[in-house]
């Protein structure tokens, strides 16, 4: 059965049966062969199948992290380790932002509750990890949902919305957000990424000309420029700062107000099983108790 694992992987990894096969250096037959062979000795069906499409199912996720550990385990027979109790890994994404409260929150929680779980956090803007998913390199991520529709097998959870402002250094007077925008130097949220993308939509939108001094990712340094007079900034307000520093301040977007969703994307079924799925809950857990408003149900 072993074999069959290595390739039910295989298939989860490359999306097919006739990628997994090309890896792997099995025909599309031989690998749907293994893929019925499994099920059989399992009694259970592992793939949704439409026409010549299949696609895991519920019970083929859980299977695949289960066929998962197991390889890993398999693979340690006879190592000088093997006595010892092996971590169980789990590689999960997130931008920066999400790591700095409610990622770390939900950490702790899992780990006090899961405490042989090795977890893996990759960072990356939203668009990078977006694809990690899709190809089957990390469980899920946490990112800004993206501004197109997601591919058919990915799923989409809305874990909180944050609405953007325009950040001014204290001393900077006025509210006119529009006149501080086009008068002052901006430092702009990177364009690469999918909230940088929301700041441009809005800028042309809005039929304004900036002043570009800077042009970054990072909320935490967008910020701390802002702080240090270099220019203003349109920025989401994240639970990491629900108080802004005290060099700057927030100025209202009134009825031009928009915000970012930030959401769990993972792939297969409707839910996450297994340890994925508990430090879903997790993620989940912490993003309700930071965030005032009801995120949006599943997608």
């Amino acid at each position: 059965m072993i074999r069959e694992l290595k390739t039910l992987i295989a298939v989860a990894r490359q999306g097919t049966f006739a990628a997994a096969g090309e890896k792997i250096g099995l025909t599309q037959a031989a690998v749907s062969a293994q893929m019925q062979r499994l099920e059989a000795e399992l009694g259970l069906a592992l793939f949704d199948r439409t026409g010549r499409s299949a696609r895991l199912n519920a019970k083929g996720q859980e299977t695949l992290a289960q066929a998962t550990e197991l390889i890993r385990l398999y693979a340690q027979l006879g190592s000088r380790h093997a006595a010892s109790r092996a971590a169980v890994p789990l590689d999960i994404g997130a931008i920066a932002s999400a790591q700095r409260v409610q990622l770390a929150e939900a950490l702790a929680a899992f780990h006090r509750e899961v405490p042989d779980c090795r977890t893996r956090v990759f960072p990356g803007v939203s668009m990078e990890l977006l694809n990690r998913v899709d190809a089957g390199d990390i469980e899920m991520a946490v990112i800004i949902r993206p501004p197109f529709a997601l591919q058919s097998d990915l799923r989409w959870t809305t874990l909180a919305r944050e609405p953007f402002c325009l950040l001014v250094p204290k001393r900077v007077q006025g509210d006119d957000w529009a006149a501080l925008l086009t008068e002052q130097p901006f430092v702009r949220y990177d364009r690469a990424s999918f909230g940088g993308r929301q700041v441009d939509r809005f800028l042309r939108a809005a039929h304004l000309e900036v002043q570009d001094i800077c042009e970054l990712d990072e909320l935490d340094a967008i910020v701390a420029l802002v702080g240090k007079g270099v220019g203003v900034a349109l920025v989401p307000q994240t639970a990491a700062y629900r108080r802004w520093p005290a060099a700057v301040r927030a100025v209202d977007l009134g009825r031009h107000a928009f915000h970012r969703d930030i959401g769990l994307v993972h792939r297969g079924g409707r839910s996450l099983a297994g340890l994925a799925g508990s430090l879903a809950a997790h993620i989940r857990s912490a993003y309700r108790r930071s965030t005032p408003a009801t995120p949006d149900p599943a997608s």
